[in-house]
């Protein structure tokens, strides 16, 4: 009975699970990184993501100012609280920087020269001398901080130079990349599924070939073609060569779909009178959108989301920068400690995108399985 079409297979629950299990560990990284983007660098340093909830247990450096010294016979006594608002719980101490907490809050350390020091739990010290204090003692002690969250990362990465310029750059780029190749795949694909002529099938499966080619092999040889011809480094140059590393997959995807329409239709129209021309525009297209809507997401996806071959054919200069260059070229140099920083960039390079694929997702399923049924 298992064999029987409709029937539920037994081991339905085994996919259920896996899907289940490719989808938690797909989404764990995304929800650290995107908690990690409104934390501060010393929390992130501190605790795990996983932790963000929590309070979290930092080491401070107290600088006791010197001017309210008070004499108690011979000692020279400094007091306070580390806590500028008064409020906080001190667990351990120290009284110098290569032992920050090394005594319990509470306890009475002896430091060098006959000095003492006694940091409390509410934060209060105490601190004393039997020689004249020169300087603001430093006084280093780990108190628990609250958890914090806040868009300061999102600010900084909004205010950085030039970042709105290399978002314009990033639309630049993408949206002439996404509609070329869409505009000639279509007329091609149209050729190979429906007109007959002498060496489609070589040509289908060309494009076939095509799409197991690395695009690294081109980089070079690719260049140096631009460069004779004139347009070097340059926008128009990085929008034929994404034409061009995105035609194989177009052409295959929409072909599959447009082979699979229904062909009493595009017979009824040619016997009414009507050209190959006004078959594809009419007919053909329309019917086509699924596929369309597919590869755009796909190609949409890939160019705002590239790094090498906008590093490869664009200018160097910062004016010409695309947002994946400006986080790579710039926000990793000037801030490749901060990760909050960095995971907040990546929040913004990736919005766009996101808004774009689930606008436009019921249309990927059926495009891709387009051509598969028959």
């Amino acid at each position: 009975m298992n064999s029987i079409a409709g029937t539920k297979s037994s081991l339905s629950w085994v996919v259920n699970i896996s899907v289940v299990m490719l989808v938690v560990i797909w989404l764990i990284p995304t929800v650290g990184l995107l908690i990690s983007s409104f934390r501060d660098r010393d929390q992130i340093s501190a605790t795990g993501w996983w932790l963000s909830p929590f309070p979290v247990e930092q080491n401070h450096k107290f600088k006791a100012p010197k001017d309210g010294v008070i004499v108690d016979g011979d000692m020279r006594v400094l007091s306070g609280n580390v806590f500028a608002e008064g409020a906080g719980v001190v667990a351990r101490f120290g009284g110098k920087r290569a032992a920050p907490v090394e005594f319990a809050a509470g306890h009475t350390a002896k430091l060098t020269k006959g000095r003492t020091l006694t940091v409390y739990a509410d934060g209060r010290y105490d601190y004393r001398s039997p020689v004249e204090i020169k300087r603001d003692p430093s006084i280093y002690f780990s108190a628990a901080s609250p958890p914090e969250f806040s868009l300061a990362n999102y600010r900084t990465i909004l205010a950085s130079d030039n970042m709105d310029l290399a978002f314009i750059n990033t639309l630049t780029v993408t949206i002439p990349a996404t509609i070329i190749p869409i505009l000639i795949a279509a007329f091609a694909a149209y050729a190979l599924a429906w007109m007959d002529f002498k060496g489609r099938g070589f040509l289908i499966a060309l494009v076939v070939g095509l799409l197991v080619v690395p695009l690294q092999l081109a980089l070079v040889p690719l260049l140096t073609l631009h460069n004779k011809v004139g347009i070097g480094q340059s926008f128009l140059g990085i929008w034929m060569a994404h034409t061009g590393f995105g035609l194989p997959l177009a052409i295959y995807l929409l072909r599959n779909y447009m082979v699979g329409l229904p062909r009493d239709i595009i017979e009824s129209a040619k016997v009414d009178g009507a050209t190959d021309f006004q078959v594809f525009t009419k007919i053909v297209l329309p019917l086509s959108f699924p596929a369309l809507a597919s590869f755009a997401i796909f190609q949409f996806l890939w160019t705002w989301n590239d790094l090498l071959v906008a590093k490869v054919f664009l200018p160097s200069n910062s004016q010409s920068w695309v947002m994946t260059v400006k986080i790579a070229d710039d926000l990793l140099g000037s801030k490749g400690g901060d990760w909050g920083i960095l995971a907040a960039a990546a929040f913004v390079s990736i919005a766009v995108p996101l808004i774009v694929f689930f606008t436009m997702q019921r249309y990927l399923v059926r495009g891709l399985l387009a051509g598969s049924v028959k």
